[in-house]
């Protein structure tokens, strides 16, 4: 893998679904990103690698809409969406994107199946619809049988795999994913990035993945590294996206 590690913007990726321009977020008196650009096409499995405190999970939440930049734009399918309201981007987090977090951050008043059923109930799909297709995929995470269970009653492991479940279950255009195996085993975060992959590589969707840990890096098609608010490198490998699809079909 060959990195460039002169601080740079990432370049331009032709066809892009998704972008931010030179995006600035502080906060208070503390710059969080100082000028950021990166963008990722239809499919792409990008990583944003560096040290804690680097920035690289506000760019996500900043991509996602649910930070502001301070400056800068951020662009989903030519549109921008860093200047809608709230509620247009709650809409977009609801359907076209799927967001996912570390410790999951299920609800702990519903059970498996009612949390996974969520977001395609927000969106107005009929109960019946929504908790079938939520069914599924918690059996496609192996948790089909917690379906009936409350978070209380789960191990951190199974919470966090009703939270990637639940970040799919829309089948989103873009799914972001910050430290997404960061609870999981060895084995366990394996399967849950093996099922990433499958969604990015079979379904087109483009996954932006914020980690610290070089082997979850490898799954991804691209990385860029963040450090002190700024790409401080970026790296493209066909080698780390053959060790992804080998993992799929093995």
């Amino acid at each position: 893998m060959t990195t460039t590690t002169s601080r740079q913007p990432a370049e331009p990726v032709t066809g892009a679904v998704l972008s931010g321009r030179a995006l600035v977020k502080s906060y208070g008196n503390s710059p969080a990103l100082r000028g950021v650009s990166l963008s990722a096409a239809r499919g792409d499995v990008l990583a944003i690698t560096g040290p804690s405190g680097s920035g690289k999970s506000t760019l996500l939440l900043c991509l996602a809409g649910i930070l502001r930049p301070d400056a800068g734009e951020v662009r989903f399918g030519g549109r921008r969406i860093d200047t809608e309201n709230e509620a247009t981007r709650s809409r977009l987090r609801r359907r076209e994107f799927g967001v996912l977090f570390q410790f999951g951050q299920v609800v702990p008043e519903l059970t498996a199946q009612e949390n996974v059923a969520l977001p395609l109930l927000l969106s107005g799909v009929r109960r019946r619809e929504a908790m079938t297709a939520a069914r599924s995929w918690l059996d496609r995470f192996g948790v089909a049988d917690l379906a009936a269970q409350r978070p209380s009653q789960m191990s951190g492991g199974q919470a966090q795999r009703v939270a990637v479940a639940r970040a799919m279950v829309t089948e989103p255009e873009v799914l972001f994913a910050d430290e997404p195996t960061g609870a999981l085993d060895t084995l366990a975060g394996e399967q849950v990035l093996d099922q990433l992959m499958r969604v990015a590589r079979d379904a087109g969707t483009t996954v932006l993945l914020v980690t610290h840990d070089a082997k979850v890096a490898a799954y991804a098609d691209r990385e860029i590294v963040i450090r002190d608010g700024m790409v401080d490198g970026q790296s493209t490998s066909q080698a780390a996206a053959s060790v992804g699809q080998h993992r799929i079909h093995t």
